[in-house]
C-alpha cells in the first residue's frame, strides 16, 4: 500500500477516527514504513502528458488558422 499522507492526516481521509486508528493497527501489525522522499513520476508523468496535449492543441488552433486564411 502507498500514500503520500501522513498518518497523523488520515483522520482527514477516512471521518470516522475509531476506523482510523484501528486501519492503522492491522496495518502496522506485520508491516514495515518505508519513508521515500523525492519527486512523484506520476506528477511528473502527468504534468508531460498535459504539456503534450497543450502542445497538440496549440497546433490544431493554428492547421485550422492557416485554412481560414486560404
Amino acid at each position: 500500500m502507498t500514500t503520500n499522507k501522513a498518518f497523523a492526516d488520515w483522520g482527514d481521509v477516512f471521518p470516522n477516527a475509531a476506523c482510523v486508528v484501528s486501519l492503522i493497527d492491522r496495518l502496522m501489525h506485520r508491516a514495515e514504513v518505508i519513508r521515500i522522499d523525492g519527486d512523484s513520476y506520476r506528477a511528473k508523468e502527468a504534468a508531460e502528458r498535459q504539456a503534450q496535449r497543450q502542445m497538440e492543441r496549440a497546433s490544431k488552433v493554428t492547421a485550422r488558422a492557416r485554412k481560414g486564411n486560404r
